[in-house]
């Protein structure tokens, strides 16, 4: 369990600390949690584990050989912190006010919201993020000097920023969105019975000519896309300063491009979104019509990234990707997508502890 998590073997005492857990338990599954939770205790958990968990989550290509960045430190320290006084549950990760940064004392260049030098040199000093007094929670709101309503917790973050809301037209954010965090790309949740009065001017309604493309391709993910990218209107990035641009109250020029493509396409007014997706096919992804989540419509970043954690989708997302960070392999059969399953409740009913479900993760591939 120890090599799973954290990558490397205990030493002597751990291993004891560990098998002493486990007999005094008398071998019950809390047992066996318990002592993966001593494993968790290396810093190796979290600067290899978890950084390789979160990685492929920054960037276009999903390459985990990318630097230390604010939207990985941000996920290592919300999982380190999940048993915590700093306590933030795992399906806000989307949506609150929240940084990790390091600590002022280790030498690191200052933190700067244009560019990645405090998080480099983290990184090469091999500073141990399992240390709370090393690597320290803070907001954005404070560290980019950003309004409240511009927030949503990884989706704002710098890293995120230069991978998602470089040039295009704002869509990629959440196509990446959907990928890294409800494990579903476009082509998983097409629907062409939904209304087409949100998709853009930008979208020809007849490619090459031949108007059966957008009625049986095109439309069955703009339709669902575009009003929900609208969340995200009045962000941008700047590749001159490196940084995440917010303008309240006005649309980003990204959002008219190619306007005469199709003039009487849908014009972006604000950066309020609506979900047409909770209707239909995509009904399968169970939005969550309970506390916390905005009921299929809202306005900003934020409440998205409600609407999109507080799906099961979501949850069986990082479920998934933590049995395959601690087991080394996708779900293979039944009993594995039972496992999957029990893991997924587990995650939903105690808090989105994310600890927890690698705990469990970690008990269930023992035998592997």
């Amino acid at each position: 369990m120890h090599d799973r998590l954290a990558g490397v073997p205990p030493s002597e005492q751990v291993l004891q600390n560990m098998v002493d857990e486990i007999t005094n338990g008398s071998g019950s599954q809390q047992a066996y949690e318990n002592a993966a939770r001593i494993a968790m205790d290396n810093s190796e958990f979290y600067r290899v584990t978890l950084k390789n968990f979160a990685a492929p989550w920054t960037n276009r290509d999903q390459d985990v050989f990318v630097p230390l960045n604010d939207y990985i430190a941000t996920v290592i320290g919300v999982v380190r912190d999940d048993d915590t006084p700093a306590y933030l549950p795992f399906n806000e990760i989307l949506s609150a006010d929240v940084l990790y940064v390091g600590a002022g004392n280790l030498g690191l260049p200052g933190y700067s919201p244009g560019n990645n030098s405090h998080y480099a040199e983290m990184e090469r000093q091999n500073v141990d993020m399992g240390d709370s007094a090393r690597l320290l929670r803070d907001n954005q709101t404070v560290r980019n000097n950003m309004p409240l309503a511009g927030v949503a917790g990884l989706l704002t973050t710098r890293a995120a920023a230069q991978a998602f809301f470089v040039a295009g037209t704002n869509r990629a954010m959440f196509r990446f969105t959907l990928l890294n965090h409800l494990c579903n790309d476009m082509e998983s949740v097409l629907d062409t019975t939904r209304a087409p009065d949100r998709i853009r001017q930008d979208v020809s309604r007849s490619p090459g000519g031949d108007s059966r493309v957008f009625m049986n391709n095109c439309i069955g993910c703009h339709t669902g896309m575009d009003p929900m990218a609208q969340a995200f209107a009045y962000h941008d990035y700047d590749e001159n300063s490196g940084q995440l641009i917010y303008t309240p109250g006005t649309v980003r020029p990204k959002y008219f491009n190619n306007a005469d493509t199709f003039k009487f396409g849908y014009i972006t007014p604000n950066d309020s979104w609506d979900n047409y997706w909770r209707e239909g096919p995509n009904r399968w992804i169970n939005w969550d019509f309970g506390p916390g989540s905005p009921g299929g419509s809202g306005t900003g970043a934020a409440s998205l990234g409600r609407e999109l954690a507080n799906t099961e989708a979501f949850a069986q997302c990082q479920v998934k990707k933590a049995f395959k960070a601690v087991c080394l392999r996708d779900p293979a059969d039944g009993t594995d997508l039972g496992q999957i399953d029990n893991m997924t409740t587990s995650f939903r009913n105690n808090g989105y502890r994310m600890k927890q479900v690698f705990a469990e993760a970690a008990v269930y591939c023992k035998g592997d």
